[in-house]
């Protein structure tokens, strides 16, 4: 038993009782990290059976809807898990089904922060995809969603918003008294790495990093520097002239690094969305003769299907894409034989499990050793 599994029993050190409330779209995610919780808490004693407080949103016939908490939470250290992401989650509207978007899955999040009522000694958001991420800046006459968000979470109460790989954790300069975390969960991936490919080589001679852009550069970056490998970089070329879909489009992938012929390569991203930059990219390396290509990603949603990454993997140009369990991935996804999980949620029940005493997070969770570890024993055997 580790020393931030340990932490959870001595109950003197709570800020206050804990409790955890999964939103429709992360039940699957919330029952594994309450798992986690109840485990470590009955190493030593029965404490609880679950930390998990039953809560839901229904709808009135009209569309309307509200919060509706079926437990006291009066005076809990309260996090909320939430996935904004989750287009699987439906609701009747005028006997049509709707998916539920992103922007119900927000106001979904604020009716339970107001059925707590304020009764909550503390609010925690757990929100691994951050809402309105993606507009994170304004061009021309642009609403700034995220920013907005942060702030009207800010002012119902909530002290602390956790998120994994934002797109710019810049944002958090819109609510800079409160408590903002944006989590890398770089050791969960090479984790995933180790154990599920047999022939992982993470050295100098036969593995090399390459940045997708230059806005996932430091994402990158990281890994190389761990792994101590080189680091390539593709930059997009756009022409500027014209706006498809609202963008600037992509005329060429140009390449700046070291060689990259005979060595497997790891492409880093925070999102596959339609993945065609992505698919690009290994398209562009394989050109330049490189061996085995994996991609990540913190978010796979895949918009576009997954037609092309088949064709992909069956062409030889891809070898792999892996991607964590922070948002939903369809059963079609979870099927296919080139997608590999990264599994986030123990890495989130420690969170918790530190914000709940009051506890540094550098203490409890160290990547570097963590990721020294597994070099040492790749290595060594």
């Amino acid at each position: 038993m580790g020393n931030a599994e340990k932490i959870l029993f001595d109950n003197s050190s709570r800020v206050a009782p804990l409790g955890l409330i999964a939103m429709k779209g992360a039940k699957e995610l919330g029952e594994d990290v309450d798992r986690y919780l109840t485990e470590w808490s009955n190493k030593i004693e029965h404490f609880k059976d679950t930390f998990l407080i039953e809560a839901d949103c229904p709808r009135f016939s009209s569309g309307d809807g509200k919060g509706l908490i079926k437990q006291t939470v009066r005076g809990n250290d309260l996090f909320i898990l939430c996935d904004m992401g989750n287009y699987s989650v439906t609701y009747d509207y005028f006997g049509n089904k709707n998916c539920m978007s992103p922007d119900d899955h927000y106001q979904d999040l604020k009716r339970i922060i107001q059925a707590a009522s304020g009764k909550a000694h503390r609010i925690n958001v757990i929100m691994p995809s951050l809402y309105g991420g993606r507009q994170h800046r304004r061009s021309y006459r642009e609403s700034l969603d995220c920013a907005v968000a942060l702030q009207e979470l800010q002012s119902m109460g909530v002290s602390n918003v956790l998120t994994f790989d934002a797109h710019d954790p810049r944002v958090q300069n819109a609510v800079p008294l409160m408590g903002f975390d944006n989590i890398i969960p770089s050791y969960q991936v090479l984790n995933a790495m180790f154990k599920q490919l047999d022939d992982f080589r993470p050295d100098k001679q036969h593995f090399m990093i390459v940045s997708p852009d230059e806005g996932a550069i430091n994402r990158n970056m990281y890994y190389a520097a761990v792994l101590g490998v080189d680091l390539g970089m593709f930059y997009k070329r756009r022409d500027y002239s014209t706006i498809v879909n609202g963008r600037n489009p992509i005329i060429a992938h140009e390449y700046m690094g070291n060689d990259v012929t005979g060595k497997d390569v790891f492409i880093a991203d925070d999102i596959i969305s339609s993945g065609e930059s992505m698919l690009d990219i290994a398209v562009e390396l394989k050109k330049r003769k490189a061996n085995k290509i994996y991609c990540y990603a913190t978010y796979p949603i895949f918009t576009n299907g997954l037609a092309a990454f088949d064709k992909a993997y069956a062409d030889g140009i891809i070898n792999g894409v892996f991607g964590t369990n922070l948002t939903y991935r369809s059963p079609e996804l979870l099927s296919r034989s080139w997608f590999y999980n990264v599994d986030c949620a123990k890495y989130i029940a420690y969170f918790i499990a530190s914000l709940n005493h009051d506890l540094s997070i550098s203490n409890i969770l160290d990547p570097h050793e963590k990721i020294k570890a597994l070099l040492d024993n790749y290595y060594n055997n």
